[in-house]
């Protein structure tokens, strides 16, 4: 019996427990199932073996227009969990297909790898890079339900990575739920410790050991939805697309410039003139080339996405540069 695992208060679950590194059996089972079992002798059966094999890990490295790289690892150790474990895979694919379909400019690094071993036995394999080129980074985990979306920081707390998801999370879900760097469980424990240092935080919809499914059968393809699987994607995407877009701008001219010849302010003075264009003013009085992109959508109180037709608008006019 004291190698029989169920939970009580959960008696249709089978908990998902594992045992590290050390000699032990076991078998997970519901409650009511083991509740059936009676007193007697029972014959176990372990089929199994120990023996030197290797680690297996998957890579796909997406060239950008620079040597800079943002990092999206995923783990694959435990796939009878869907939120868990499939989503992160899922979401990791379909972020890898949208990246493969525009020229980027920054270079992407996204990893397959079993959970803990595998991204330390990674981190071993491309430190040196890893802390050359890597300006943001993101594990995907647990990015499946509808419930909520849930935000871990990098170490340090003030990464870009941190940035960028803070703002996009306060966007594209304002009851969003943001966790300390004290509640970590997973790949970001490696890829921030001391001495790797690197800016990683985890973008998440019910983070885990938060939601009462967590690491039993209960975690399945009932709780995983195609809604909460697309709003992961695109809370992803949209952060992404933050970082991609984030450079910081000069204003070219001195004082204001006349817009309206340039056609780009209402040809009519009415009241409701200058709000039509207040993102586009406000833009222009930010952009000293002190501040980046995402740190004007804060100041101005608006969306980063809201920014970029702007941006586009007065670089093509010759109005903003890039510093």
């Amino acid at each position: 019996d004291k190698h029989l695992h169920s939970l009580e208060n959960m008696p249709d679950a089978i908990p998902y427990i594992t045992s590290y590194y050390s000699d032990y059996w076991g078998f997970c089972l519901t409650h009511r199932e083991r509740q059936q079992l009676v007193d007697g002798l029972y014959q176990v059966v372990i089929d199994s073996e120990k023996s030197k094999g290797n680690m297996t890990y998957g890579e796909l490295i997406l060239k950008g227009k620079t040597e800079k790289e943002i990092l999206l690892s995923t783990y694959v150790c435990h796939p009878s969990m869907a939120n868990n474990e499939l989503s992160g895979p899922v979401v990791a694919t379909y972020l890898a297909k949208w990246l493969n379909s525009f020229d980027h400019y920054y270079s992407y690094r996204i990893v397959f790898v079993p959970e803990t071993i595998g991204s330390i036995y990674y981190t071993s394999l491309h430190l040196e890079h890893l802390q050359k080129n890597v300006i943001a980074g993101y594990v995907l985990t647990c990015i499946g339900d509808d419930r909520t979306y849930s935000f871990l920081p990098s170490r340090t707390g003030n990464s870009l990575s941190d940035k960028a998801a803070r703002h996009v999370l306060k966007y594209h879900f304002p009851e969003y739920k943001e966790y300390s760097y004290l509640d970590r469980g997973s790949d970001e424990r490696q890829y921030c410790s001391p001495g790797v240092d690197l800016p990683v935080a985890s973008v998440m919809r019910s983070k885990y050991w938060e939601y009462p499914e967590y690491h039993t059968s209960l975690d399945d393809l009932g709780l995983v939805t195609s809604s909460g699987l697309f709003g992961g994607y695109l809370g992803m995407k949209r952060i992404i697309n933050g970082i991609e877009n984030n450079h910081t701008y000069q204003a070219v001219q001195l004082c204001e410039p006349q817009l309206g010849k340039r056609g780009l302010y209402p040809n009519l003075g009415t009241a409701d003139s200058h709000r039509e264009v207040q993102n586009r003013i406000n833009l222009m009085a930010f952009a000293d080339g002190q501040h980046d992109l995402l740190s004007i959508a804060e100041k101005l109180g608006v969306p980063v996405w809201d920014l970029y037709p702007e941006v586009k608008i007065l670089t093509d006019s010759g109005l903003l540069k890039i510093c």
